[in-house]
């Protein structure tokens, strides 16, 4: 039996912030961070746990990123770098395959601020949110859409599903 309750954007972010798990719910979530026994899941959820790795981070990151948390981010940086945090989530396994995306003359991602310092100037790094990658941020806003589209390209989502991702910014 399941029930339906509203909370405020940042309860949510902070129950987000704590998915250990493609697909896991926010009952589960909730269920570890208070100690409370675990339960069979539900039909539907047990369902979703046969789809495929691929499937399930697809469906995850458009299920967890909402207008509602991109509200929170103030600016196209702090956006940029929480869809990324996300797509990091969702498919950290696969992440380091955004190391090779670069532009002409600049490296885009890295391991450290001063590896991407080391490629270009005035390249502002930040880390990556829950992540061990820094992407450069001083791109301006286009620049930036083109890097989150190739990034979920990267991570196996399909061109319309990259703009998707990429429209978030």
């Amino acid at each position: 039996m399941s029930k339906r309750i509203e909370i405020d954007d940042e309860l949510y972010r902070f129950i987000a912030g704590h998915t250990q798990h493609i697909g896991e719910s926010a009952s589960s979530i909730l269920r570890r961070l208070l100690d409370l026994e675990t339960v069979d899941a539900p039909p539907a959820e047990a369902s979703r746990a046969t789809a495929s790795g691929r499937e399930r981070s697809r469906r995850s990151i458009f299920d967890s990123m909402t207008r509602a948390d991109l509200a929170g981010q103030r600016s196209a940086v702090a956006r940029f770098l929480y869809i990324l945090g996300m797509l990091y989530r969702c498919h950290s396994d696969e992440f380091a395959a955004v190391l090779k995306i670069s532009g002409r003359d600049r490296q885009y991602f890295a391991v450290s601020a001063a590896e991407l310092e080391a490629h270009g100037s005035s390249t502002n790094p930040k880390q990556i949110p829950g992540s061990p990658y820094f992407v450069v941020t001083n791109n301006n806003t286009t620049r930036k859409k083109s890097m989150l589209t190739q990034v979920a390209e990267e991570l196996g989502y399909t061109p319309p599903e990259a703009e998707q991702i990429r429209d978030f910014l």
